[in-house]
């Protein structure tokens, strides 16, 4: 399980200008080895339902829509750098397990046009979703970007990574694994 600090996600240009190269986009002190650590309100919890426009708006990503697997929803931005090294991760995780393990990645961004470019210099092919005004990110309450929430095939949150950080994808891998036994 992943303990973090509770710290509010600053905008674009202050994560850019203070973090600027940091493992998470947040906040200082944010991350999965704060000192200040507490639990995430939604370990252990059903994991908020959604439903979000994709990128181009002609389809819809739900939560429902993967109900039996393993997810990983992941909170992220088009000015993260940590969510560029992220992506390739989630991407490989992703046919690793293949149909029985979903990856959503949920972009905060203020406007959904820099997504697919993003998705394609990063070489994600999961399903991506705009949270338009926030709304979703607020029911989960990411503290940084990116924060990615596991979620077993039952709809509960098990595992919560704030910030992406190197070894990650080892994390990720063995968490999946146990959630498929």
């Amino acid at each position: 399980m992943i303990r973090f600090g509770r710290t509010a996600w600053p905008t674009a240009a202050v994560c850019t200008a203070l973090l600027l190269g940091a493992p998470a986009c947040g906040g200082l002190g944010s991350g999965a080895n704060s000192a200040a650590a507490e639990q995430h309100p939604l370990l252990g919890a059903a994991a908020p339902a959604f439903e979000l426009a994709s990128p181009d708006g002609k389809q819809k990503v739900s939560l429902r829509s993967f109900a039996g697997k393993v997810v990983v929803v992941d909170f992220w931005a088009t000015w993260c750098s940590p969510c560029h090294e992220s992506f390739p991760v989630y991407q490989r995780l992703a046919s690793k397990f293949g149909s029985k393990l979903a990856v959503i990645g949920v972009s905060v961004d203020e406007a959904p046009g820099g997504i697919a470019p993003f998705a394609k210099g990063t070489g994600a092919t999961f399903p991506l979703a705009w949270d338009e005004g926030q709304i979703t990110s607020k029911s989960y309450q990411p503290p940084t970007m990116p924060t990615s929430y596991v979620i077993d095939a039952s709809g509960v949150v098990r595992f919560v990574h704030s910030g992406f950080h190197s070894g990650e994808e080892q994390e990720l891998e063995s968490e999946i694994s146990s959630l498929l036994k």
